[in-house]
């Protein structure tokens, strides 16, 4: 059990009641402030069964709150005038984020603004006795995706190693690998990331609730991070092995998720079990201890309430000019013209699967004595929630036909200059082929989305636009993917030039 007596009654306190609407406007501000982001986070949870927990968060942190009430009885109100100006912070971090599209810092600052509102109208010492239902809030915000790579590959890993030290024999591609008996691949659904949040999340509500010490409870919230990591690999070994002994019959359909829920849920099982060995009741104190705080007038908490509230309000304001200033009502027209290859023949259906762009420059490419190269240019104007150049959702592969193989950075010498770009194989029905892809933003390329999203950032708040590409080019190979490479860096010496001109006529600024 938590801190808290055993009140037969409603628990009264210090906070006089015309106190209580100053502190409820306070506290939903926010929410009536950042409705759009907020709308977002209900969005994803609708959407993606991997953040479908994040329904129960809020009201989870509510019955935390609820069991400790007792807590407003024995500590007085004093509203934290430094909190309001980290609520500002907060909010100057949301506008950075929006001006640049980056929707997880967001929503991380509209979630951070919910217990930071409390510090500013409770206090610091009222806010700290509620410190873990507050913090909890913070998970409702939908963040994971970005780890799905590096989980990927340590699946594949994991599996592949543990595969061959039962003597079998694997052929490895990226994320795919042979066996005698057929092909696997470790996709999305087999990163695990489902695992990891709903263990993190279950985990960090199981620490607080079982452990007092510090120690005890960050050694299990480390532990609720380690353990299905480790544990989606094992399943990851398992399904393969129990393919591989059924010759293909088993664990290769809908079974394959059945089996991946089973193994993660006994995991759990146990993982909260061996925990429980360590468990430390929570003490509860004497109701004689119980002195009730003095009550705070309605004046100090009104002035720290309404600055809270305009903290809130000016960075939605200030969102909604620049989006009027930074708006380009032109159409955007990109000029194929300008290149100095030729159109030809093309020899694959590859499209990347990106939001849908303003315009684009799709086509095959080839000059005299050269490999024809495919080129994709997708460009982004008044850049909102549907249409983003730089998401996590945008791939170079696709989910079905055209799968990502493995992707790195790299930098090469083309046109003269140096180029930072990345490059992804993609396994195709012809075959597999080499994409080596960058952005454009506010007039110069990068490899880097951090460093694009920060480039539009200061673009929108410069009054620049948010005028943004991305740019492909691909070229296939048989087994050896230098000649890829020779033909994209061969196509990129006599069109990047070209290239970089038709961007900059497109944005026209």
């Amino acid at each position: 059990m938590n801190d808290q007596p055993a009140l037969a009654g409603a628990v009264r306190t210090s906070i006089p009641g015309a106190s209580v609407a100053l502190i409820a406007m306070a506290l939903l501000a926010p929410f009536l402030f950042y409705f759009g982001t907020a709308a977002s986070i209900v969005s994803i949870w609708n959407s993606s069964d991997t953040f479908a927990h994040g329904y129960a968060i809020l009201p989870i942190s509510l019955w935390l709150i609820w069991t400790r009430r007792a807590v407003f009885k024995r500590i007085p109100v004093a509203p934290c005038w430094p909190a309001v100006g980290l609520l500002a912070l907060c909010g100057a971090g949301w506008l950075l984020a929006r001006l640049g599209e980056v929707q997880f810092a967001m929503q991380y600052a509209f979630a951070a603004m919910l217990p930071l509102s409390a510090v500013a109208v409770l206090g610091w010492q009222l806010a700290r006795s509620l410190a873990f239902p507050l913090a909890f809030i913070l998970l409702a915000v939908p963040f994971g995706e970005a780890f799905v790579p590096h989980l990927i590959n340590f699946t594949a890993d994991f599996t592949v190693a543990a595969v061959r030290a039962f003597g079998i024999p694997v052929l490895r591609n990226g994320t795919y690998f042979e066996l005698p008996t057929g092909n696997w691949s470790v996709v999305e659904a087999c990163s695990g990331v489902r695992y990891l949040i709903s263990s993190v999340t279950l985990g960090c509500l199981y620490a607080y609730l079982s452990y007092r010490s510090l120690t005890r409870r960050l050694v299990f919230v480390g532990l609720s991070i380690a353990v299905p990591i480790v544990a989606n690999g094992l399943r990851a070994v398992m399904i393969v092995m129990i393919g591989h002994f059924s010759g293909m019959e088993l664990a290769t359909g809908v079974d394959h998720l059945i089996y991946g829920w089973l193994f993660f849920g006994l995991v759990m099982f146990i993982m909260f079990w061996i925990g429980s060995y360590w468990r430390e009741d929570q003490s509860e104190p004497a109701a004689g201890v119980l002195a009730d705080a003095p009550a705070v007038p309605a004046r100090p908490i009104a002035g720290v309430a309404l600055a809270a509230v305009l903290a809130c309000a000016v960075w939605p304001a200030l969102a909604a000019y620049a989006d009027r200033a930074n708006h380009n009502p032109a159409p955007v027209r990109l000029d194929a013209q300008r290149l100095a290859w030729s159109q030809a023949p093309a020899w694959t259906a590859w499209q990347p699967s990106f939001m849908d762009p303003d315009a684009a420059l799709r086509g095959t490419y080839a000059a005299p004595g050269a490999q024809p190269v495919n080129l994709q240019v997708l460009y982004y104007r008044n850049q909102e929630r549907g249409k983003i150049l730089i998401s996590s959702t945008n791939r170079v592969g696709t989910r079905k036909e055209f799968l990502e193989v493995a992707s790195g950075g790299r930098e090469e010498r083309v046109g003269g200059r140096s180029l930072a770009l990345r490059e992804t194989r993609i396994k195709g029905p012809q075959g597999q082929f080499l994409v080596w892809h960058w952005l454009w933003v506010d007039g110069g390329f990068t490899a880097s989305d951090v460093q694009g999203k920060l480039r539009q950032a200061r673009a929108t708040l410069l009054l620049r636009g948010d005028d943004g590409a991305a740019v492909m080019v691909a070229a296939p190979f048989g087994e050896n993917p230098d000649s890829a490479r020779a033909a994209l860096r061969a196509f990129l010496d006599a069109n990047l030039a070209p290239l970089e001109a038709s961007l900059g006529a497109a944005r026209g600024r």
